[in-house]
């Protein structure tokens, strides 16, 4: 079970042709318990954000800037 709702900071961006055709864009996000997650976002939000960039996923939603 994923976890539905978090709030986090930006730690690292990267991205990738995972499979050769299509570019992923990942960030890996800490989560204010400590832990980290890797995540996909699209290509807006990740050209918005920045290491060190807090980020909140509510239920249902998709990630956004703070």
């Amino acid at each position: 079970m994923t976890q539905q709702q978090w709030h986090g900071t930006v730690v690292k961006k990267s991205r990738g042709l995972l499979d050769g055709s299509n570019l992923y864009r990942r960030l890996f996000v800490r989560l204010d318990d400590g832990s980290t997650v890797k995540i996909r976002v699209n290509k807006a939000l990740w050209n918005s954000l920045q290491e060190g960039d807090s980020l909140t996923k509510r239920d249902g939603a998709d990630p956004v800037k703070d």
